[in-house]
């Protein structure tokens, strides 16, 4: 491991980290070697990336010291925080904080923070058309992560300010998959209208991040989106809709309606899909997908990852 630079992979054991560390794993040739972040050293997802040739450590985001000790000797490191863990973003900013001052103090060359938009640059406070949470966000778990580019930018941290797209993994995993409406049909239902969203196999966020890192300095101070690709509501479900054999309604419902949900969060995503719909052309272009697959030339669309995947999404 000497003679690779060490990337310290923090959420090594999550969808982004694992990613991340896998793509640096399946590049035999690879410059770099992986020093993996995790909480628990013995779960089953940490001895995995330890059998493929990680180092693991432990490191506590609320504990600097930790990530301080986490950070000795590497050169890079990709930060994620974990909102939906705490739904605080008073926490999260904490968190990159603590990274952005930890990863200046070790002195990392290059940076990679995963980072949301800042929503409220885009929709003040004082705007009415989209409810205020918390009584200082739009979309909490944007915002905090995008006011939090700060802390990388006023140390002068080499960062790369990666933006992600919504994860279509979390139509397995994440309940936003099609759901039997009363009439015992199918439905997809996000609050979109007839806009494009992004999306992205959650896997490639982490190729992206690697296709980053082998740029070297090349992207420092740059904002950099990934997506598989762009699709509308009726795109996706008549995508799912071939994929598992049973036809799938876009249910389009109001921002309102959304929000009404009740699940945890139902309000925070309900904002992000308003966001998402009200903004498409500022959110998309960031999110280029021939970029994406410059980065990371395995990059999946959804029929590709349907083909993989969809028999996996649950059908209630």
């Amino acid at each position: 491991m000497a003679s690779k630079k060490i990337i310290v992979v923090f959420g090594a054991t999550g969808a982004q980290g694992g990613g991340v560390a896998r793509a640096i794993f399946n590049d035999k040739n690879s410059e770099f070697a992986v020093r993996a972040v995790t909480r628990d050293i013995n779960s089953e997802k940490a001895k995995e990336l330890a059998r493929l040739g990680a180092e693991l450590v432990t490191a506590d985001l609320d504990d600097p010291a930790s990530i301080q000790k986490a950070l000795e000797g590497a050169y890079g490191a990709y930060f994620v925080t974990f909102y939906w863990e705490h739904f605080s973003p008073e926490k999260e900013r904490t968190h990159a904080e603590n990274m952005a001052k930890a990863a200046k103090a070790a002195g990392l060359q290059h940076v990679i923070w995963s980072t949301l938009e800042d929503t409220r640059q885009l929709v003040p406070l004082t705007d009415d058309s989209m409810p205020t949470l918390m009584e200082k966000y739009k979309v909490p778990h944007f915002d905090a992560k995008g006011e939090s580019d700060n802390f990388f930018i006023e140390l002068s941290v080499p960062t790369t300010f990666l933006r992600a797209s919504f994860y279509w993994d979390n139509f397995i995993y994440f309940g936003a998959g099609p759901k039997k409406g009363p009439d015992g049909k199918l439905y997809l239902t996000f609050p979109l209208d007839d806009k494009k969203m992004g999306g992205i196999a959650a896997e490639d966020i982490g190729k992206c991040a690697y296709g980053i890192f082998k740029k070297g300095k090349e992207l420092i101070g740059e904002t950099v989106g990934v997506a598989g690709e762009h699709l509308t509501g009726k795109e996706m479900a008549d995508a799912i809709s071939k994929a598992v054999g049973q036809e799938v309604h876009y249910n389009n419902v109001t921002p309102e309606t959304y929000r009404s949900f009740g699940f945890p969060g139902a309000d925070d995503l309900g904002n992000m899909f308003q966001f998402y719909r009200d903004f498409e052309k500022e959110v998309n272009e960031v999110r280029d997908v021939a970029f994406s697959k410059q980065l990371n030339p395995e990059l999946k669309n959804f029929s590709q990852w349907l083909a993989e995947n969809g028999k996996k999404i649950p059908l209630e």
